[in-house]
């Protein structure tokens, strides 16, 4: 291996330290409450212009992360929609996905559904805009198209939808329901279900 690779591969692994550093204390403490000290200490890192090597300041660390995570969640929710025909199976799929990386990556989803991104990131799209988002309503879409949705404003049936599934994982990040996300995930889902299906 030449060196030139070396060092790029040692400075791909410096940024993902740097940014799974910051999305732990962002999720822990909040953005605004997590300086680019306290990132640098808890990426292993010396001094916080090794950081400065890799990000312009804390804004590029939390932009860096909002994109490395809905590309994620893009390629996961496309991967659904390949499995999947109906839309009611690709909105299971979208759910299972979401209760799971609620379990198994907590971090990442109160990155997503706790922390106010507009705040600290006013320049990105809101969540309801980026692609994996869009792509669930065009779900609705094809749904309604079908006969498995009822006949309603895609966006609002997104909103009846998504809003009943965001509000159980938001109380389970926040500590207001006890469980973990598994334990209400069968009940959410025939709830969220049932607010769009056509009966």
């Amino acid at each position: 291996m030449d060196k030139e690779t070396e060092n790029s591969q040692t400075k791909s692994e410096i940024q993902d330290e740097i940014l799974l550093a910051a999305l732990t204390l962002f999720a822990e403490k909040g953005y605004f409450n997590t300086s680019l000290t306290d990132i640098t200490h808890a990426a292993g890192i010396k001094t916080t212009s090794g950081i400065y090597q890799h990000f312009k300041n804390k804004q590029m660390i939390a932009s860096a992360l909002y994109t490395n995570i809905i590309d994620s969640l893009n390629i996961s929710i496309d991967d659904i929609r390949r499995r999947n025909q109906k839309s009611s199976e690709q909105l299971r799929g979208i759910v299972d996905l979401l209760f799971k990386l609620t379990d198994d990556a907590p971090y990442v989803m109160q990155f997503l559904l706790i922390l106010k991104i507009n705040e600290f990131l006013p320049e990105e799209k809101p969540l309801r805009e980026t692609a994996p988002f869009v792509k669930f309503i065009k779900i609705i879409e094809t749904g309604i198209k079908a006969g498995e949705i009822r006949n309603i404003d895609p966006l609002i049936g997104y909103a009846y939808f998504f809003g009943i599934i965001n509000s159980t994982l938001s109380m389970v990040l926040s500590g207001t329901l006890g469980k973990k996300a598994d334990a209400y995930q069968s009940q959410t889902w025939l709830t969220a279900w049932n607010a769009i299906a056509k009966k």
